[in-house]
This record gives structure tokens, sequence and C-alpha cells, in this order.
């Protein structure tokens, strides 16, 4: 359970809005219910998308952002989903067949803005499909997947352009924000497909020595990246932009792939262009 879900206590698994809703109901009936927890100092609540649901047509998805301080000082940043039909809000709806959760099949629309020119690898920019891609460089699953799915498309520029986003998880493997770092540091310099050649890095996902790990990654990409390059205010500016969209868009797990601006769960879309 996320820290705003364990914050909030007052039950809302159903709860009256008492008339048609607007953005701003929405809002202000969640801030009341949060406002009534001493653990929190201040909270600001943000609709930040809102969507119809299929099947629901009197139902709509809203993705909330929702800031707070806590007593503690802590700062909270956090998206959240609620779904409302106007005179009714709840957290969520299960599926009575299958038992999933409905909150899987919703997710922000990926913004024109997000995709920028640092992010493209392939492919040309007016290609008839844009595709994103969020992966840590460590995560085994992306190890096989990425490479062949970048490669599969990269021969086909007019078709799809590539715009990969950096999303190391440190909690599982620390080494990958360092090759994550050395990677966007030699994309500055102008070397060469260094996203296909970051996954051919053999390092330990825990290894915490960074003399180690831009030791394996310059052996393998011909380059020459010293720690203090890690720290150069363009390779940190494009890695937080990176994870600021990744934030937005609520990607929770590496890979997660974007076709033509809308989240792709089964990661098979750009194989079924003829």
């Amino acid at each position: 359970m996320s820290l705003m879900l364990k914050l909030l206590t007052i039950a809302l698994l159903t709860s009256s809005l008492f008339g048609a809703a607007k953005n701003a109901d929405i809002e202000n009936f969640l801030y009341k219910k949060f406002k009534n927890n001493e653990d929190i100092k201040s909270i600001n609540i943000k609709v930040i998308s809102k969507s119809k649901m299929d099947n629901m047509p009197s139902w709509n998805a809203y993705i909330m952002d929702i800031n707070a301080i806590l007593k503690d000082n802590r700062k909270v940043n956090q998206k959240m989903i609620w779904f409302s039909n106007g005179s009714v809000i709840t957290q969520d709806f299960i599926n009575l067949k299958t038992g999933e959760s409905l909150k899987n099949s919703v997710s922000p629309k990926f913004k024109a803005e997000f995709y920028k020119k640092a992010n493209l690898i392939y492919g040309n920019e007016d290609a008839k499909h844009k595709v994103a891609i969020f992966s840590d460089p460590l995560c085994p699953f992306c190890r096989t997947f990425v490479p062949k799915a970048i490669k599969y498309m990269k021969k086909r520029p007019d078709t799809f352009a590539i715009y990969y986003y950096h999303l190391p998880l440190p909690s599982l493997h620390p080494a990958a924000v360092e090759l994550t770092k050395a990677a966007i540091a030699a994309e500055l310099r102008g070397h060469k497909d260094v996203t296909l050649n970051l996954y051919k890095v053999k390092v330990d996902a825990k290894e915490r020595n960074v003399s180690k790990i831009l030791k394996e990654f310059n052996k393998v990409l011909g380059t020459n990246i010293k720690p203090n390059d890690l720290n150069n205010p363009e390779v940190v500016s494009h890695y937080n932009n990176d994870e600021k969209i990744a934030s937005y868009l609520m990607v929770q797990g590496t890979p997660t792939m974007f076709f033509d601006d809308k989240e792709d769960k089964t990661k098979k879309k750009y194989k079924e262009i003829k």
C-alpha cells in the first residue's frame, strides 16, 4: 500500500460526492479527507488527467498529483488513481472474472513535450509511430528484451521513432545509476549506439565502486568516461528529466513501453505494424 493511502485514515472504498463532479470537486473532496490526518502538515491535490472508462461510460478515471508535507517535515509526491461517476468516488474496481484491478488499465497520456531530441536514439522525428522505452540496463528482462526490440525497429527509421529514457532502479541495481550516467555522458560526447552497447556491459548489479563500474563501461564502449564526468550538469539534468517524465507517467517498473502516446502493456504493438 502506498504511503498516501496509509495516511488516508477515513475509509473511501465508496463515498458520496453529492452531485455531479468536476475536477475541482474531486480535488476538494480528497483534500478534506486527507487533511483530517494529524500526520499531514499540509497537502496539495490536483487532477492531472481525466479519462473515460472502457465499458463503463458513466465513470471517469482521475489521475491525481498529490504533494504533501508530513509532521516530521518529510515531503511526499505521489500519483494516485481514483474513479468517479460524478456522484460516487472509489479507489478501485475489480474484474469479477479475472480478479484484475482496473487501475492497471489506467495510465497518463504521453505528452508531446516528452519526445525530446536528447531521448531520440533511432528513427526519424516524423516517423509514422513513436515508441518510448523506459529501462534499467541491469534489469534481467530488460537486458534480453530491450536490445532485441530496438534492433527490430532500428531497421525501419521511417516507421519507428525510438525514444529511450533511462530509469535505473537503485534499490535493486545500485550499479545501474552510474552506468546510466556514464551512458548519458558518452552520448553527450557524440558516441554512437551507446544505448545498445550499454546492455553489453557486464557488471554486478550490486556493485558500488564507481571506478570498477566505469572500467567495464569504458572497456565495452571504447570510451574514457571518468567519475567526475558523471556529475556534469548536463548529465545530471538529462538523468533528472528522464526520472521526472517516468514519475509523471507513473512508470513503476522496467521495461515499460509507450506506443503512440499510450502505454503498451503487451510490449508487442511494434511487431504488429506491417
